[in-house]
Formats: C-alpha cells, sequence, structure tokens
C-alpha cells in the first residue's frame, strides 16, 4: 500500500480542492483561500499561486519577517458519482512566506514551510512528519486517475459488476471504480437495501504508467471472467 507521507503527497498533486486556513484572518471568502496552483519544491515546501490581492497574499505581506501559521487542507471527493463520496482529506501545516517574483502578472506564490502533516482516507489515518513528505513521490497515475476512473465508469460497467464474483458476493444494484493508484484498483459496491461496501484489487506488480495500467486490467478482468 501506499505510505502516508506518498498519499499526502499525491493529493497535494492532485486536482483535488484545497484551501489554505491562516489563523485569525477574518472576513476571508473560502473561495478567496483556494489557490490556483499547488505544486511541490525539492525541500519539500509547498508553492501557492494566488492572485496577487488575495487576503492570503496581504496576511503573508503584512508580516514581513515574521512567520505566519498556516494549514493547507485538502478534500479528496471522488470523481464519479457514488455513495459518500469523499475519500479523504489531509491536512499539512507550516509556516507561510511570501516567494516575491515566482509568478507572472496579478498573481503571487506563497511557500508553505512544512512543519507536519496529517492524512485522513481510504486506507486509515496518520501522521506525516515533515522529512517524510518531503522524500515521498506521488502517484505516477495521479494526473491520470480522474479520467480514467469516469472511463471505467462509463465503459466497462458489465466488467466492474463480475468482479462481484471475485469477492463472492451476489450481484448489486450498482458497482463504481472509486479510486485507482499504482498498487491496485479500489471498487465500491452498493446493494439494493443502501448498504455499501469496499474491495481492493490488488495488480499482480506495481504499474508506472499508462501501459502497464492497461495489462494490469486485463489480467483483473480475465480474472473476474476465470470460473
Amino acid at each position: 500500500m501506499p505510505s502516508a507521507a506518498e498519499r499526502t503527497r499525491t493529493l497535494v498533486h492532485s486536482t483535488c480542492s484545497s484551501v489554505l486556513l491562516i489563523p485569525g484572518l477574518a472576513g476571508a471568502r473560502p473561495e478567496q483561500l483556494m489557490a490556483d496552483v499547488r505544486s511541490v519544491g525539492p525541500d519539500g515546501d509547498v508553492f501557492l499561486v494566488f492572485p496577487a490581492d488575495s487576503p492570503a497574499v496581504r496576511a503573508a505581506t503584512h508580516a514581513q519577517d515574521d512567520e505566519v501559521p498556516a494549514v493547507l487542507e485538502i478534500t479528496d471527493v471522488a470523481p464519479v458519482s457514488v455513495p459518500h463520496r469523499i475519500r479523504g482529506r489531509a491536512w499539512i501545516s507550516g509556516w507561510l512566506t511570501r516567494v516575491p517574483g515566482q509568478a507572472g502578472p496579478g498573481r503571487t506564490t506563497l511557500r508553505l514551510e512544512i512543519r507536519d502533516a496529517y492524512v485522513d482516507d481510504l486506507w486509515g489515518a496518520s501522521a506525516v512528519e515533515a522529512e517524510e513528505f518531503a522524500a515521498a513521490k506521488p502517484d505516477p497515475l495521479v494526473q491520470q486517475e480522474t479520467g480514467l476512473l469516469q472511463h471505467l465508469d462509463s465503459a466497462h460497467g458489465e466488467q466492474l459488476r463480475r468482479l462481484c464474483a471475485v469477492v463472492e458476493r451476489e450481484a448489486t444494484a450498482r458497482v463504481t471504480p472509486l479510486a485507482l493508484d499504482r498498487f491496485g484498483l479500489r471498487v465500491r459496491f452498493a446493494g439494493t437495501d443502501g448498504h455499501t461496501f469496499d474491495a481492493r484489487f490488488d495488480f499482480p506488480e506495481p504499474v508506472d504508467g499508462l501501459a502497464a495500467l492497461r495489462r494490469a486490467m486485463h489480467q483483473l478482468f480475465a480474472a473476474a471472467d476465470t470460473p
């Protein structure tokens, strides 16, 4: 399974929504605290690009040499329609500073120097040290996961339903691909009574790209068709 640090790093690199929480910052609307761009530097610092007039930018600017505590809260919502759609959250806390000259016109880059992080997702809840976060790599499928899950849901429903046999369950009302990473596929089964459960299908070996993923998915579906 991916480590807690890898899962947190993957969320930062994903398209999940996030909000920057700054203690004492009053009157700011949530959408004003959502960065346009997120990235991670070589030392593990998180860089956030905001409009130059954002309340977050003003707070970092007015602090000057003082450290501004902040928490980046990331919410991971499944990109397909499924019961209980929130897949997880991560909180990355640290100190905020302004980075001049690193963004285009009308934009300002802020750096969040990581103190620690915490992730609570489909794998469980765990704390993450700053050094672990800096050393971790995002999942290689992070940029493609949304499109891949939507494609599986719309074009491979029958094959997904046959996975019921693999977990020795009767056919259910709905089978939805919930999450995908280099280690495998997670599927959510929903019964006619509204009860849901998840099943995880591991690949024979971790995949490192789309070509390897196609082979792994073919093997998974072939196994579901084998008596």
